[in-house]
């Protein structure tokens, strides 16, 4: 059921948001203990804001535009008087004692929190396999990974267990997962959203933004969360658009732009492209225009994100040092040491490999060779952007190379494991708003994602090709029977 279905059953008083919110804890209960989509579920208080939304209709109030939806946050957003852990051992017993901006939007907005989700640790990771709590499954197929660093998000979403979810997304880690999980994932663009309660991972990438089982929903939720907030230095004070307006509007003529680099990309499998090219050729059949672009240094946002980002990371996680809050070792002698236990037994294993990696870029002699030179090119994947959107109006790529892989594949092997992010992070170096939008599924039934890219602040044209495509392919109506999704 989506938002506006929802709201008008809502008003016509056909079902209660208690009604609603019950079902979505009874599907929590039946699945999460093999998904292990949530660090916490919140029933007493999603029940108890239920009732409050139920008793606002039947005084005849106005009811706010999201009301009585079950949502569930990524456990890096921070919950006044919630356990915000991050995955992560350093947090685990951290309760915040303030919302976060997007959060804080939403329950203004009527939302119904029903869970925490799980992450990789401070979202470091592509495949939730690094949270300190275990990993989260894919509800296609168990075996395999849900994505990540927000994969608990994806996969709730796409088990039925909350109507729409949040995630954050520093290189990928929205699109990907929701690419494996067959789900919409929206990535706005850098600075649309405030990150005001948002655990940092790497500051200049950072951004919040929703999942959903379509579109529509996740214009809802970006109408929602969306605008200024002075407590963020780095949001834009743009007017927020009607993004629910541009839904309906027609792509024909417009010109979808696929990226050279992207369908040559090593390791791509053969069905992705397939799949994604079956999707480019639906927008044509819609009255687009397909012009092959190349950014020429699309390939190399990897290797910078992995300077830039673990960089930031240093520095970020710098402040959990056992004295103010997060773990503490005790078994320490001196302060010094004390410190230095206390984030060698609190933080996992990727995260100590980034934070060493940043330190070392970061480091004098290098800072030059390494960071300064990895601003460089990511200045030049941005002029790379800008130049194809002076052809094209919408850029189109795979999300992922690969669909969802098992567990375990890339253990041995973290070069391997950033490879999953390839197509995502360039995105994320330029500041530009993107999205996942299921396109098809492989010969072992699971999804395939599209990715859609647009220049800045132009979530409204995004969102206009995506629903349009999600409207004429209707993908998720052909999907194949899976285990544990509804």
């Amino acid at each position: 059921m989506g938002i506006a279905e929802w709201r008008g059953q809502l008003e016509r008083g056909e079902m209660s948001a208690r009604e609603l919110t019950d079902q979505h804890l009874a599907r929590i209960e039946a699945v999460d203990a093999e998904l292990h989509s949530f660090l916490e579920v919140t029933a007493e208080r999603a029940r108890a804001d239920a009732d409050r939304i139920d008793a606002a209709r039947a005084a005849g109030d106005t009811l706010p535009p999201l009301a009585g939806v079950p949502l569930a946050i990524k456990d890096n957003l921070c919950t006044k008087g919630i356990r915000t852990t991050c995955s992560s051992r350093m947090l685990e017993h951290f309760v915040p004692p303030y919302e976060s901006t997007v959060t804080e939007r939403l329950w203004q907005a009527g939302g119904i929190l029903i869970g925490k989700t799980n992450l990789d640790e401070f979202a470091m990771g592509s495949s939730t396999e690094t949270s300190a709590f275990g990993p989260s499954r894919n509800p296609w197929n168990p075996e395999r990974v849900p994505g990540g660093s927000s994969g608990g998000s994806a996969a709730a979403v796409a088990a039925g267990e909350c109507v729409a979810s949040l995630g954050s997304d520093t290189g990928g880690s929205i699109r990907q997962p929701a690419a494996f999980c067959g789900v919409v994932g929206l990535k706005p663009t850098y600075g649309r959203v405030s990150r005001w309660g948002l655990v940092a991972f790497a500051s200049s990438l950072d951004q919040v933004g929703p999942f959903s089982t379509s579109v529509a929903d996740a214009a809802e939720l970006l109408q929602v969360i969306a605008g200024e907030d002075r407590r963020d230095g780095t949001c834009l004070k743009a007017p927020v658009p009607d993004y629910r307006a541009a839904l309906q509007k027609p792509v024909k003529g417009l010109r979808v732009g696929l990226v050279k680099e992207c369908f040559e990309a090593d390791g791509l499998d053969p069905q992705v492209k397939a799949s994604v090219l079956a999707a480019a050729a639906q927008l044509e059949a819609l009255g687009c225009e397909l012009v092959e672009v190349s950014c020429p240094r699309f390939n190399d946002g990897i290797a910078t994100y992995y300077v830039i980002a673990p960089s930031e990371a240093s520095a970020n996680l710098a402040r959990y040092d056992g004295v103010k809050y997060g773990y503490r070792s005790e078994q320490a002698g001196s302060l010094a040491e004390m410190t230095a236990r206390s984030r060698a037994e609190g933080f996992g294993d990727e995260v100590q490999r980034r934070i060493l990696i940043g330190t070392y870029a970061l480091s004098a002699g290098y800072v030059d060779a390494y960071y300064k030179k990895a601003q460089q090119v990511r200045t030049l994947i941005r002029r790379d952007f800008d130049a194809a959107f002076t052809k094209v109006d919408v850029l189109l790529t795979p999300t992922s190379p690969t669909t969802a892989f098992r567990f375990g594949a890339h253990a041995e092997d973290p070069l391997a494991m950033y490879l999953a992010d390839l197509l995502t992070i360039p995105a994320n170096m330029a500041g530009l708003p993107a999205i996942n939008v299921p396109c098809g599924f492989d010969d072992s039934g699971l999804p395939i994602g599209l990715q859609l890219i647009t220049g800045v602040l132009e979530e409204p044209l995004l969102l206009q090709v995506a629903h349009n495509y999600e409207q004429a392919a209707r993908v998720m109506e052909k999907r194949p029977v899976a285990a544990l999704v509804p």
